[in-house]
């Protein structure tokens, strides 16, 4: 295979030539029920290219290509996460569409049948930052979303307010909030605290400013509402925050990894417990996110360790700050894997890293094995990085 030019730090070029991928052997989707974790994946969504519209304002989805990717996910065993920050819920992806990616994701799975784990993101986002809001009107907002879930056959994801964070005074009035929406749910939810590296608007999140304080703040909440609650994701990219508030949970109440820097170890776990997992890696690295969980699934902790390790370089530069822009690299690596036909992004998001970065995640993608088509990989990264000024020889 021809090798492609690929730009470094200083600006000069280097040859560099794509690998052959190993073969993973993935796990079979109805062994997924008895493996020892759950895998969810947070999902992207596909934008439509060729419609007449302000792509920096209309979000218009290609939902052939976007269900088409989750089939991917579920034949390797995956669960999905769905109309989370992955899909850009909040830039790019409003409520309206959010709600309509989720109706028509759970009768895809339903259709799909039962292996096909989903849940879906409710939050309070249909609420205009403009306006000066109350508790109550954050309640209000929170019940229309879980109830529209719900009704659509869905288990909810109750994901961090942007709102809330805004208004709220302390502690206790996150304890109100989620006291309120948990006791009302048909299924126990799983929580979303999202760290402000990935949301600059949630700084300060549970009323308090120093995570562990905050996190005492939520095990209270947890821990009251246990019968309501099937796990909490926590996103603050810290293996040591995440392992401190593990052990606080009640046994009933799974912690489900958001840590895309340090996610093999928290998943392998010790010996005195582990993480499950609520990734948006895993949309980037599914067959050996698959390959991983049927090793767990085969007592193969080596086995484990030598699939995940080679993925956490390509996760920590996909995930640098700012770490919001980690979508791109998604949908970058999903276009030159073949699952989508061109790299455009609802928001116009696909400018939000630079050719330097994108190359950079080819290198590394390459490295994990996760290239599934290295020739169409890399016509496509020339392609993409021609239009950035890096014309090949």
């Amino acid at each position: 295979m021809k090798p492609i030019a690929l730009p470094l730090i200083d600006g000069t070029l280097a040859a560099h030539r794509l690998s052959d991928p190993p073969e993973f052997i993935t796990l079979d989707p109805g062994e997924a029920a008895a493996a020892p974790r759950i895998f969810y994946s947070a999902a992207h969504v596909v934008a439509q290219p060729l419609i007449d519209n302000d792509p920096w304002l209309d979000g218009a989805i290609d939902w052939d290509a976007t269900l088409k990717f989750r089939d991917y996910l579920y034949g390797l065993g995956l669960g999905v996460a769905e109309a989370m920050d992955t899909a850009q819920r909040g830039m790019g992806l409003d409520w309206p569409g959010a709600l309509e990616l989720s109706r028509r994701s759970l009768s895809h799975a339903a259709d799909v049948g039962p292996n096909s784990l989903i849940a879906c993101g409710a939050g309070t986002d249909h609420l205009s930052p403009a306006d000066v809001f109350t508790i109550d009107d954050i309640i209000g907002a929170y019940e229309m979303q879980c109830a529209a879930i719900e009704d659509a056959g869905g288990r909810v994801i109750l994901m961090a307010s942007r709102a809330l964070a805004a208004v709220a005074d302390g502690p206790q009035e996150y304890g109100r909030v989620y006291d309120r929406i948990l006791s009302q749910l048909r299924q126990p939810a799983i929580l979303h605290w999202l760290g402000e590296m990935f949301d600059p608007a949630l700084r300060g999140y549970w009323g308090e400013q120093d995570d562990d304080a905050a996190m005492q703040v939520a095990v209270d909440i947890i821990t009251r509402n246990q019968a309501n609650v099937d796990g909490i994701k926590i996103s603050l990219l810290s293996a040591e925050k995440e392992i401190a508030m593990r052990r606080q949970l009640p046994d009933s109440v799974r912690m489900y990894t958001g840590d895309d820097f340090n996610y093999p170890q928290l998943i392998a776990g010790d010996e005195r417990g582990f993480s499950h997992a609520l990734l948006g890696i895993f949309a980037a690295i599914a067959p050996a996110a698959s390959a991983a969980l049927k090793a767990l699934h085969e007592d193969k902790l080596d086995l484990f360790f030598e699939i995940l390790d080679p993925t956490l370089p390509l996760a920590r530069h996909m995930f640098c700050a700012p770490t919001r822009f980690y979508k791109t690299g998604v949908v970058f690596l999903a276009y030159l894997n073949g699952h989508q036909d061109h790299f455009l992004m609802l928001g116009g998001q696909q400018s939000a890293r630079s050719a330097i970065h994108l190359a950079e995640l080819l290198r590394l993608a390459d490295a994990a094995g996760v290239l599934l088509d290295p020739e169409l990989a890399c016509h496509r990264a020339a392609l993409v990085l021609s239009t950035m000024g890096v014309e090949q020889g």
